[in-house]
Parts: C-alpha cells; sequence; structure tokens
C-alpha cells in the first residue's frame, strides 16, 4: 500500500515538476512577448510620432508645392507676355529697320538730287591705313596727325604742332575739314564702292560719270581705283575699277527682263610727260593722239586709240591686266612703285530698248592721277626729274582750272595740259563728277596732306552744273 503511495506521490512530484518547468517556460515567454509587446509599443509611438511629422512635412512640401506652382504659373504668364512684347517689339524694329532704310534710300536721292541742282564736283577722302613695315619703323608717325569726329563721317582733322615767335612755347594746332564722305583707315574697298554704285547706275541710266583719284604718291589711289598688284582680284580686295565693271554688268544683265540690251565699248589710256599713250595698244610711243570734243554733243574723244568690244566682266579684267603691265611706274622716295602716269579707263555703254525704241548711250571715266610729290621729297633725278616736273605741271594746271571754275571766271584754261584738256566735260560740262582725295597715314607728310585736302576743298565747292541724261 505504502509502495503504491510512494509511486503515486513520485507520479505527482514528477507532474509538479513538469507543471512548474512548463510554467517557469510560459512566464519566460510571457516576459519576452511582454518586452516585445513594450517594444513594439516603443516603436509604434516612435513612428507614430515620426508618421506625424512626416505628414506635417507633407502638408508643408504640399503648401510649398502649391505655392511654387503657383509662382511658376506667373512665371510663364510672365514669360509669355514678354515673348509677345519681344515679338511686337521685333516686328517693331523690323518695321523701323526697313523705314530706315527706305528713308536712307530717300536720303540718299534727295542728297544726289541736291548735288545735281547744285551742280558741285562730290569729294570723298581716304585715309590709307599704315602698312606693317611703317607700323614697325615708324610708330610714332602713324595717325599722329589725323583725328575724326565720333558722330560726322564728313569730317577730318590735321594737327600740327606750331612753335610760338618767340620759340618758348608750342600750341597744337587743329585744321578742320568737310567733305561728302570720310574713310578712315579701317575702311574696306566694298564700304567706299556702295558709296559711289548709284553714281556707276547713272552711266547705264544714260549720264556721262567721272570718278577720279587725287593724292601724293604712296596715298593708295591706285589701290582704290584698281585693288591690289595681283593676277586674280579677290572679292574683298577689289578696287572701284573691278567692282563698277562687275556692277554694271550685273545690272545690264537684270535690265534684260526690262528689253535693255547694251553693248560696251573699254579703252585705257595714259598721259605720260604730256604724251597720251594706248595702254591697249603696241606701246609706240612715237604714235601721236589728239583730244577731240563734239561742239554739238560734247562728247570727248581721242584719235588712233584701240578700243575694246567686252561682253563679260573677265574680258574687262584681261582689258586692265594688260592695261597695268604698259603703264609707266618707276621707284621714288616716296614710293617703290609710283605711278608716272595719269590713267583714264573708260567704258562706253550703248543701250537700246527693243519694247519702247528708246536709246541711251552713258560714259563712266574712272581715272587714277599720278601721285604728287614735292620734288625735294621724291628725289627724282634723270628721267624720274622730268617725269615728276610733269606731273607736278598737269596737277597744277588741274588746280588753275579748278581755280577758275570756283571763282566763275570766263575764260577756264583746260588746254594748259592734256590731263584737263581730256577732263574738260568732266570738270566743266554734262557730267555727273567724284573726285577721291588719298592721303597717308604718316605724320611725316604732313604738308602734302594739307595741299591735297586744300586742293580737294577747292573741288567741292566747284559749280559745273546739272548732268544730262543722253536719251534718244
Amino acid at each position: 500500500m505504502r509502495s503504491r503511495h510512494n509511486r503515486e506521490l513520485d507520479d505527482v512530484k514528477h507532474d509538479l515538476d513538469t507543471l512548474q518547468r512548463k510554467h517557469e517556460s510560459i512566464c519566460a515567454d510571457l516576459k519576452v512577448a511582454r518586452d516585445e509587446n513594450a517594444s513594439l509599443r516603443a516603436t509604434i509611438s516612435t513612428q507614430s510620432a515620426s508618421t506625424l511629422a512626416i505628414e506635417a512635412e507633407m502638408r508643408a512640401n504640399k503648401i510649398k508645392l502649391e505655392q511654387t506652382e503657383d509662382l511658376l504659373r506667373q512665371r510663364e504668364e510672365r514669360i509669355a507676355s514678354l515673348e509677345a512684347s519681344l515679338a511686337a517689339a521685333n516686328e517693331n524694329v523690323s518695321a523701323l529697320e526697313i523705314k530706315v532704310r527706305e528713308e536712307e534710300t530717300v536720303r540718299r536721292r534727295l542728297h544726289n538730287t541736291i548735288l545735281e541742282l547744285k551742280g558741285n564736283i562730290r569729294v570723298f577722302c581716304r585715309v590709307r591705313p599704315p602698312l606693317g613695315s611703317e607700323v614697325v619703323e615708324k610708330s610714332d608717325e602713324c595717325m599722329t596727325h589725323i583725328s575724326f569726329a565720333d558722330n560726322d563721317e564728313k569730317a577730318i582733322v590735321l594737327n600740327h604742332t606750331v612753335d610760338s615767335a618767340s620759340g618758348a612755347k608750342s600750341a597744337l594746332k587743329t585744321i578742320p575739314f568737310s567733305f561728302d564722305k570720310v574713310f578712315q583707315p579701317n575702311s574696306k574697298q566694298a564700304e567706299v564702292f556702295e558709296e559711289i554704285s548709284q553714281l556707276v547706275q547713272s552711266a547705264l541710266d544714260g549720264y556721262n560719270v567721272c570718278i577720279f583719284a587725287y593724292g601724293q604718291t604712296g596715298s593708295g589711289k591706285t589701290f582704290t581705283m584698281e585693288g591690289p598688284e595681283k593676277e586674280h582680284l579677290d572679292e574683298e580686295s577689289m578696287g572701284m575699277i573691278p567692282r563698277a565693271v562687275q556692277q554694271i554688268f550685273d545690272t545690264a544683265q537684270a535690265l534684260k527682263d526690262k528689253g535693255w540690251e547694251y553693248q560696251m565699248e573699254a579703252q585705257f589710256l595714259e598721259i605720260y610727260n604730256e604724251s597720251i599713250r594706248d595702254l591697249l595698244g603696241k606701246g609706240s610711243e612715237d604714235k601721236k593722239h589728239d583730244i577731240k570734243h563734239h561742239p554739238a554733243t560734247g562728247k570727248t574723244s581721242v584719235t588712233d586709240v584701240n578700243t575694246v568690244n567686252v561682253t563679260t566682266p573677265r574680258e574687262v579684267h584681261t582689258v586692265l591686266r594688260k592695261a597695268a603691265q604698259n603703264r609707266a611706274v618707276a621707284a621714288t622716295n616716296c614710293n617703290e612703285r609710283s605711278s608716272r602716269s595719269h590713267s583714264v579707263f573708260t567704258l562706253r555703254l550703248t543701250g537700246k530698248n527693243s519694247l519702247t525704241d528708246e536709246t541711251s548711250e552713258g560714259i563712266l571715266n574712272l581715272i587714277d592721277l599720278a601721285g604728287s610729290e614735292r620734288l625735294s621729297a621724291s628725289g627724282s633725278t634723270g628721267d624720274r626729274l622730268k617725269e615728276t616736273q610733269a606731273i607736278n605741271k598737269s596737277l597744277s594746271c588741274l588746280g588753275d582750272v579748278i581755280y577758275a571754275l570756283a571763282n566763275k571766271d570766263q575764260h577756264i584754261p583746260y588746254r594748259n595740259s592734256k590731263l584737263t584738256y581730256l577732263l574738260q566735260n568732266s570738270l566743266g560740262g554734262n557730267s555727273k563728277t567724284l573726285m577721291f582725295v588719298n592721303v597717308s597715314p604718316l605724320a611725316g607728310n604732313f604738308q602734302e596732306t594739307l595741299c591735297s585736302l586744300r586742293f580737294a576743298t577747292k573741288v567741292n565747292n566747284c559749280q559745273i552744273g546739272t548732268a544730262r541724261k543722253n536719251m534718244k
């Protein structure tokens, strides 16, 4: 009995131990669960706070986004408004630019009409840019005596230091000049030609046109009129003669649609030592050429000279190259390749309109005068001395003619030189005439520059009457 009781008691103890272990295990699990619950509660609390912060931040960001979107819409509306204003302004600018161009065209036309009615010879002044060697060797002389007005394209001023009578002080003396246009050293050939293009056009319209270059040796006359000495002329450096020829052919081609057909004849002469030489001939100096002025028509012609029919600009450029090869040049102290003659390129334009039966006869004379220079400055001897004397004499005769025209003398001494007799109708007859006065940028040439500008001023004051169209 006791034995069974002990077994039952052992079984109860065993069950109690087992229950005790289970209880302890459950208590441990409960503690872990409580800890986890506490941790989860803490986490939930933290996350709830974070969520609240995030929600608050989201609300703030949403408000900021709405504000940004509103600002963006305002800016887009502002940009659209500005773009509309800009488009309107651009249209207005374009309209104003067109108006300016039209008014400039009208201004030029009125200016041309005023000059025609006034009868003046127009004068353009061009200052040669310093050469590379001059900038290096004579930098203290380059453009130190010449200044320009900021807003006046017609003014040029010579600056000269003059000593007082006692010699104690020196003062700067300014000598202002004004012409129809002044081209500064940085001006391009195209800019210069743009100013004379309407005058060249007049030759096709049936007018006699004369453009000549005057100035001391080495002042850039031949470069202005013919361009550099190159076998093939480039568009940038082409002179007035090849540009004028190109424009005439281009315009003549365009006028074909209106029924006009043109025949063009070119001749090229030089006056060397008071003798006329045909630069398109064989260069015979024994052949005598006489200048004739037709009393009824006023046309000027030269006897026994070669005239070349030209149909393309290339043919004219061939004529120019041949003439350049035959022209008299030599070296002097003033210029290593000084033109020793006056050259006269003449292009006769005869037009006929098949639709209206109108005819026109225009003449374009482009003249490169020999360089003026003082005998003491040129260093000429022998033949060069004789040439210089002949050049200066003919230019002096030109000055006498200009002076007589300016004073409206009854007798104009055209016959005193071949040059003035050849230019008789250009200076005092039925012609639109323009003169380039070319000047050196070097202060050492101040006296020559002063003389050239004074002469050009006198030319600008000459009244030669109103040119008339040669139409039938």
